[in-house]
Parts: C-alpha cells; sequence; structure tokens
C-alpha cells in the first residue's frame, strides 16, 4: 500500500484582505487558500509564471482565462494531478505537499473535471462511483455492505435534489448524469476546497440550477469553492469574486461587483474585445445533403432536412433534445433504425464512420477528448491522420510533408502548442477544439457536422473557431451545427431549425428569430 507524504511546514504571510460576509454564517470556519509563486513547465516551455492566488471560504471565486492561459494547469496542481515544479501552497495556514491526487484529497481538495469519463469507473455501480473515493482510500475496509453504500448514495442524492438508479453501471448514463454522479461524490466527502472545471457545459438548466444551489450551500458552510467557466453570465450572477489568468499570469482579481463582463473579457485577451459572428456573404449553391425520416429509438423520430453547398444550418435545442444522437446517425457512429440519406442527390449507405468519411461527411464531436483527438499523440499525428494514405509512400510517412501540413494548420487556425510534436493532451480545451477541427481540412469532406463546437471553449477560441466555420462555408462546404447556445446560432447560421423531444418543431431564416423564441420552441412550446 502506497504512504502519503502529507508534510506540514511553515506558513506563508497571513496578510491578507477580510473575507467577504456573503450569505455565509459568520460562526462557521471559513478556509482560506493560498497558492504562491507557483511555476510550471512543460517541454521546457513556461505554462506557469510565478503565480500568485486566493480563495476564500464563504465565498464562490471564479478563475478565469482565455484557453491556454493556465487556469486548468494551475487547478490540476492544486488538486495534484500536476506536480508544481516551484512555488508553496497553504491551506488554513498550513503549508501542504501535493504529489498526487491522493494527496489532495487527504487535505480536503476535491476536483469536479470537465472531462467525467476521466474520473468515473465506467463498469462500476453509480452507488459505487459515488463512493469510490471512500472505498479507494488508505486504510478503508476490504469488503464493503452494498446496501450501506447505496444508503449512502441515497442520502448524497437527496442533497442534490436528483434521482438515479444507484444500482445501474455508470457507463449507461447520459453525459449529464455522469456530471451529477461527480458532483455528488463531492457531497459525502469532508471537503474544504471543491474545483468545478466547466461543470454546467454538460447540463440541462434545471440541472445547472441544482448545481448553483450545491454550490451555494458548499459556499455558506465554509469551503472554499473555485468555478471554472467561460459563461460570464453565469460567473456574474452566482460568484463572489473572480481572478482572470492570461498567458501564465495571475493579471487581474475584483469583486463581482467592482467589475463588468466588458472589463473582465479585456483582460482576458489583453485586448478590447467585441463578441461577433462573422457570417460571411456566401452564394449558397445546390442541396448538399438530404435527410428523410431519420429515426432512431426515441431520441431522434422521423426527422427531414436539408444542407447546401456554402449553407450553415444550425440545429438548436436544450440538453435531452436529440441533437447529438442525430449528428451520429449522420456520421455512422450510431446504426439508422429508419430514413434516408443523399449526398448530392444520391442515396448512401452509411453504416459505420469509415463509410461516412468516403461519402465526405467529417464529424467532430460533443466529447472531444474522447472521440475528437488522441490525447497521447502529439499534434502533428492528430493533424494528419485522416489523409495519412496520401503522406505515405510504400507504408511509410513523408515526415517532411508531414511537419510543413501540421506546421500550415497550426498556423492558420492559430493553435498555440510548444512544437507540433506536443502530445494534445497538454493543449487547452480550445486548443483541442481547434486540433479536433483542423485535422479535417485537408480531406475530402464535403459536409462538416459540428457538435457543441464551443463548448467549455473562452472567447478568444471561440471567435477563431467562428471565423474557421465562415471560411468553409466560403469553400461551398454543408456546415451543420448542433448546439444549446442559442445566441451563437443566431449569429452564424443561415437557418436554424429548433429540435424537441427528438423531432424538428420549427425552422427560422437568418434574422426572423429572438433567443426568447428560440428558447420558447426548444423548451416544448408549440405556436399556431
Amino acid at each position: 500500500m502506497r504512504m502519503s507524504n502529507h508534510s506540514i511546514s511553515a506558513p506563508l504571510s497571513n496578510q491578507s484582505e477580510p473575507l467577504p460576509t456573503g450569505n455565509a454564517d459568520p460562526r462557521i470556519s471559513r478556509s482560506l487558500l493560498r497558492m504562491d509563486g507557483i511555476g510550471k513547465a512543460f517541454s521546457g516551455v513556461k505554462a506557469l509564471k510565478q503565480v500568485s492566488f486566493e480563495a476564500r471560504g464563504g465565498e464562490i471565486h471564479a478563475l478565469l482565462g482565455a484557453n491556454g492561459a493556465g487556469k486548468s494547469t494551475l487547478m490540476k496542481i492544486l488538486s495534484g494531478a500536476y506536480p508544481l515544479d516551484e512555488g508553496q501552497i497553504e491551506l488554513d495556514g498550513k503549508h501542504l505537499h501535493i504529489q498526487d491526487p491522493i494527496d489532495a484529497k487527504h487535505f480536503g481538495i476535491h476536483c469536479v473535471y470537465q472531462e467525467v469519463d476521466t474520473a468515473l469507473v465506467p463498469q462500476l455501480s453509480v452507488a459505487e462511483n459515488i463512493l469510490l473515493d471512500r472505498m479507494a482510500a488508505p486504510g478503508s475496509r476490504k469488503w464493503v455492505n452494498p446496501a450501506a453504500m447505496e444508503r449512502q448514495a441515497e442520502q448524497a442524492c437527496k442533497q442534490l435534489g436528483i434521482t438515479l438508479s444507484l444500482a445501474q453501471p455508470v457507463e449507461r448514463l447520459s453525459l449529464a448524469e455522469k456530471q451529477m454522479v461527480l458532483i455528488a461524490r463531492t457531497v459525502i466527502e469532508a471537503a474544504k476546497v471543491v474545483i468545478f472545471d466547466e461543470p454546467t457545459a454538460p447540463l440541462s438548466q434545471q440541472e445547472t440550477e441544482i448545481l448553483f444551489r450545491v454550490m451555494r450551500e458548499m459556499r455558506d458552510k465554509g469551503i472554499v469553492v473555485i468555478f471554472i467557466s467561460h459563461r460570464l453570465p453565469e460567473v456574474f450572477g452566482e460568484c463572489d469574486r473572480l481572478t482572470v489568468m492570461r498567458d501564465g499570469s495571475q493579471v487581474f482579481t475584483s469583486r463581482i461587483v467592482d467589475t463588468s463582463s466588458e472589463e473582465v473579457i479585456s483582460q482576458m485577451l489583453g485586448e478590447q474585445f467585441q463578441e461577433e459572428f462573422p457570417k460571411a456573404k456566401v452564394d449558397i449553391q445546390e442541396v448538399l445533403l438530404e435527410a428523410r425520416g431519420l429515426k432512431s429509438g426515441t431520441k431522434v423520430r422521423g426527422v427531414d432536412f436539408t444542407v447546401r453547398a456554402g449553407e450553415i444550418v444550425a440545429i438548436v435545442g436544450l440538453v435531452g433534445a436529440g441533437k447529438t444522437e442525430c449528428a451520429r446517425l449522420l456520421s455512422g457512429a450510431d446504426l439508422l433504425e429508419e430514413g434516408q440519406i443523399f449526398m448530392s442527390g444520391k442515396l448512401v449507405r452509411i453504416k459505420d464512420p469509415s463509410d461516412a468519411l468516403l461519402t465526405g461527411i467529417a464529424h467532430i464531436p460533443e466529447e472531444r477528448r474522447k472521440q475528437g483527438v488522441f490525447v497521447q499523440e502529439s499534434v502533428k499525428k492528430n493533424l494528419s491522420l485522416p489523409i495519412i494514405g496520401t503522406l505515405s509512400r510504400i507504408g511509410f510517412i513523408r515526415s517532411k510533408q508531414e511537419n510543413q501540413l501540421s506546421s500550415q494548420i497550426v498556423e492558420r487556425f492559430g493553435i498555440k502548442t510548444a512544437s507540433n510534436d506536443t502530445e494534445v493532451t497538454y493543449l487547452s480545451g480550445g486548443n483541442q477544439q481547434k486540433v479536433s477541427i483542423g485535422k479535417w481540412v485537408e480531406s475530402k469532406a464535403r459536409l462538416y457536422i459540428f457538435d457543441e463546437p464551443t463548448k467549455g471553449v473562452d472567447v478568444g477560441a471561440k471567435r477563431d473557431i467562428f471565423r474557421i466555420i465562415g471560411e468553409l462555408a466560403s469553400q461551398h462546404k454543408g456546415i451543420l451545427y448542433f448546439t444549446s447556445e442559442l445566441a451563437e446560432a443566431i449569429g452564424i447560421a443561415d437557418r436554424i431549425i429548433v429540435m424537441c423531444d427528438g423531432q424538428f418543431v420549427k425552422q427560422f431564416g437568418r434574422n426572423e428569430v429572438t433567443q426568447e423564441q428560440l428558447l420558447f420552441y426548444a423548451s416544448a412550446g408549440r405556436g399556431e
């Protein structure tokens, strides 16, 4: 059994601003977290440069920054996923030596990651996953009582106000339900610090409201709540303070009431920024894709639509509407039960993703780390994979051509990486998404399917992605844009189709609809 080295030494300076009162009970003991002079480098490239960060119990503290700013790296150091190169971490006046996640959890530091599958064991039950940290802790009993385990898991779910089938394997859950399992896991632990890394990205509005209620309860109990998000309305609606990082440094800290979204965006990008959806005027041509009566279970129930060359068609809906399932049918990831797909007027049979690629359909999936990129491979290998045949000669890859190709795509898409040989796992979320898109641009794809392409992406990377999609449309590629971000759909699409309960319920042309109208139809509203 591994022995943790939970070393405690002299504390840092205790000088700090007074704790905010907020809604917290002043009688509750509130933790104080301080990270001072934190430095971290990967392959000689500085990811963090003498970062100082402070968060307090009795507040929800937002950590913001453009993709690649260093915020995820800083939190991975705090949660033990990465060792720090230099600096100190202090919690409640005690200097912590955190070597791995076991150490972090011993000190009461827990993280709810955006990539939920990395923290779950798919074959174990929901109850076992909720109790996983407790079961795996050093010194825990070798035998567990399943009934007692289910009672504890059920109590955690009750506190969250959710209902899950505790006996079923977690692999059968939706992305949103898996997220709630991770959050339930933190509820039963004696946490002092809880880091939420883009927790609302896969959640519905109702589930998001439950999450924020839980975060507020944690805050009011004196727990340090750190909230990483790119959704500024959530930050300004729920948080007490915020810290902005840029280029590996901490550049701005403020109370929410003392700043604005415009100032925060300016601090994130180091420049004034006007959010825009650069939809260039394109000559929309003939019908490229036609779908007739697509059906798969209850998630996709007989949908019909077309996409023309040069056209951006957005399919919007709330979580669970069937958007992802529809995208998977078109890309061959799931099999059609009924329906027909035509490309340029010809009936095509798509039984698997390779059929879709041969047909000219490229799919950029929602879960990029799991399905969109090979995280343990280099940027170069990921970008060259779809056209590896054209880069090979008698079974050998032509390295010069592969290097030229990857360098061109990295420059064109603005992918921030130390080198083309850097593993994709070390890239920020936005840059991973750019790799997921960029690998298709030199293929013979005619139709691009984007499923929630800006999920977990900051405003700067989002702008780049919109520009890339606009360029593809100008090349007379067809674009299917599946999203729950209503403002994005209105800004970028030529047509918008609203999906609800597996069906298409309404269609709008460009500049014909408001966000309120889209939400009405997406939430099962019915017009005349």
